[in-house]
């Protein structure tokens, strides 16, 4: 099998997958308060990784990348469902949400919510289930 010479794929990949992985951080964190949130931050993600594994292939990605998506869902579930239950902890319906203001080093006064880490369990859980069935369907193509 004759390889292409994909240059400018690579090239262009390098600097489409930044703005791609970027964007999807922008999404992911305003999305208590705008629109965006874990699971068009977690699409935008899974479409840079799988532009990347489009590019590099499956075998440089796997040294690259090390992670086997399949055990990313369970975290994301976990992490979605423990925000809910959480506030049981509190004396609160299931899934309410809180929020307070901090000074962090970098970014100053910050608000901080508890939508936040929900938004987290979704976004892991959305890359973990899209990066297992386009790797489940590629493998099987192979």
């Amino acid at each position: 099998m004759t390889r292409t010479n994909d240059i400018i794929l690579r090239t262009t990949t390098t600097l489409i997958a930044f703005i791609l992985l970027g964007f999807s951080i922008y999404l992911f964190f305003a999305g208590h308060n705008a629109p965006g949130g874990g699971f068009i931050g977690g699409l935008m993600t899974a479409a840079a990784i799988i532009l990347m594994y489009m590019a590099y292939g499956i075998k440089a990605m796997e040294k690259i990348l090390p992670i086997n998506f399949r055990y990313v869902i369970p975290v994301g579930l976990v992490i979605a469902t423990g925000t809910g239950v959480g506030s049981f902890i509190f004396g609160q319906p299931f899934l309410t949400q809180t929020f307070a203001y901090f000074q962090l080093p970098i970014l100053g006064k910050t608000e901080l919510a508890t939508a936040l880490l929900f938004d987290l369990g979704v976004y892991l859980a959305v890359v973990g289930v899209t990066m297992t069935i386009i790797l489940t369907i590629a493998n099987d193509r192979e």
